[in-house]
């Protein structure tokens, strides 16, 4: 009989925004799946409980809390999941921010504050993961997008430049690392239930335009985003690679 169990059992995973909505959900699945965990996030605090829960189920894991927009802190991060750990098998990458202006009141800062987070940092901590799989000829890198790399949503030319990029980048780096075995896929979720939507919702208007926009008619869960994330994660998905997986409801097939 098949064994069709989702299992990242003798895996360490890390996790970049692991303390976030998608990143908690992707936390809890990976740990069920028998991974081994490095978790990062900025927040010390949220880490910790997120820590002591872990430690509660009996999981093998690690925090290292670091902004990665510092200057060598994606090289350190990765560096010290191998030291910790022993190895990288898989990277998943949550990191993100949005600040949603119109267009035209785009500030340099806001613009620079989403990319250098959403993209830039991603992408390093992509290349750090990435030269410690290359030796390993093995690895699975799985980054965060967002259904606005694909369709355009109002106020947020900086998050949708940004994830655009992180599409096109996953692309690139799959076609350059699959000669040494590694997958780099996406997931590019529809708007989700999380504290960092919950504020926008306040706005009957535009929870109106989303749900209407949805033919589902509904937002997803944090776990509708992490089980997904968890298969590319696995020996599974080892034919698949360079894919960016809509996880919209509908939303870009109209």
């Amino acid at each position: 009989m098949m064994n069709t169990n989702l299992s990242l059992k003798g895996k360490t995973v890390l996790i970049t925004g692991a303390t976030g909505g998608i990143g908690d959900a992707i936390v809890a699945v990976t740990a069920a799946a028998g991974a081994s965990l490095y978790l990062n996030g900025t927040n010390e605090e949220k880490l910790q409980r997120l820590s002591a829960r872990l430690e509660e189920q009996g999981v093998v894991h690690q925090t290292h809390a670091a902004n990665l927009l510092d200057s060598g802190a994606a090289e350190a991060l990765v560096d010290a999941c191998v030291e910790d750990m022993g190895q990288i098998d898989v990277l998943i990458n949550c990191i993100g921010i949005n600040r949603p202006q119109p267009a035209e009141e785009v500030t340099e800062e806001n613009w620079d504050a989403v990319l250098d987070i959403n993209l830039k940092a991603l992408f390093f901590v992509c290349q750090a993961a990435g030269r410690k799989m290359i030796p390993r000829r093995s690895g699975k890198i799985i980054n965060i997008s967002s259904q606005t790399g694909t369709v355009a949503i109002p106020l947020r030319a900086a998050y949708c430049a940004s994830k655009a990029g992180v599409d096109q980048l996953t692309r690139l780096l799959a076609l350059e690392w699959a000669k040494h075995n590694i997958t780099v896929n996406a997931v590019a979720p529809t708007f989700i239930k999380t504290e960092m939507t919950e504020k926008m919702f306040q706005d009957p208007e535009f929870k109106s335009y989303v749900l209407d926009s949805i033919p589902l008619g509904r937002m997803a869960t944090p776990e509708e985003i992490a089980y997904p994330v968890l298969f590319l994660s696995t020996e599974y998905a080892n034919m698949i690679t360079g894919h960016v997986l809509l996880i919209d409801g509908g939303w870009t097939i109209h």
